[in-house]
């Protein structure tokens, strides 16, 4: 999933994992569509460093994979010869990513901005959630159309560059 990869340069990505490092908060547009229904292009993730709350299975976190961002959920956490480390997957990617290791989980997602409205992350998706992103992981047709649907300028669910602040 292209996530913040494509706008975070290393400096940028540095100062970011800095930031999460020392126990900040970041704030970052979220690309891409293995995290869909819950999280959109365009939707606005803010990221609390690790270290304020360790992540649980069910959150959202923000990962280095193979140097690139990637946020995805955490699906287990797991003791690998008295090293931790994090299995994580897309909501709609039928499988799950290689472990990444403790140093490489930079934060964990607090809140989700969409347009207007401000959506505290679930750590379960409900029946109906699940079915759509299934739905989104396997229909490339229906996931187009959607996404389509998402960025039309008629659509409840449409963000203007505007309007993100």
């Amino acid at each position: 999933m292209r996530e913040i990869g494509q706008l975070l340069d290393a400096p940028q990505l540095s100062l970011a994992a800095e930031i999460l490092a020392s126990g900040g908060t970041v704030r970052l547009r979220a690309f891409g569509n293995s995290m869909l229904p819950t999280l959109w292009p365009g939707d606005i993730v803010t990221i609390e460093g690790a270290s304020r709350r360790p992540p649980v299975p069910g959150d959202i976190v923000l990962v280095l994979h193979n140097q690139r961002p990637l946020l995805h959920r955490v699906k287990k956490r797991r003791d690998c010869d008295g090293r931790l480390q994090w299995i994580t997957r897309g909501d709609a990617v039928p499988q799950s990513d290689p472990p990444v290791a403790d140093s490489e989980l930079l934060g964990r997602v607090s809140l989700i901005q969409r347009n207007r409205r401000i959506i505290v992350p679930r750590r379960q998706l409900s029946v109906s959630d699940r079915a759509l992103a299934w739905m989104l992981c396997h229909w490339d047709r229906f996931r187009s159309i959607c996404l389509r649907m998402h960025s039309c300028p008629h659509s409840p669910n449409y963000q203007a560059q505007e309007e993100v602040h």
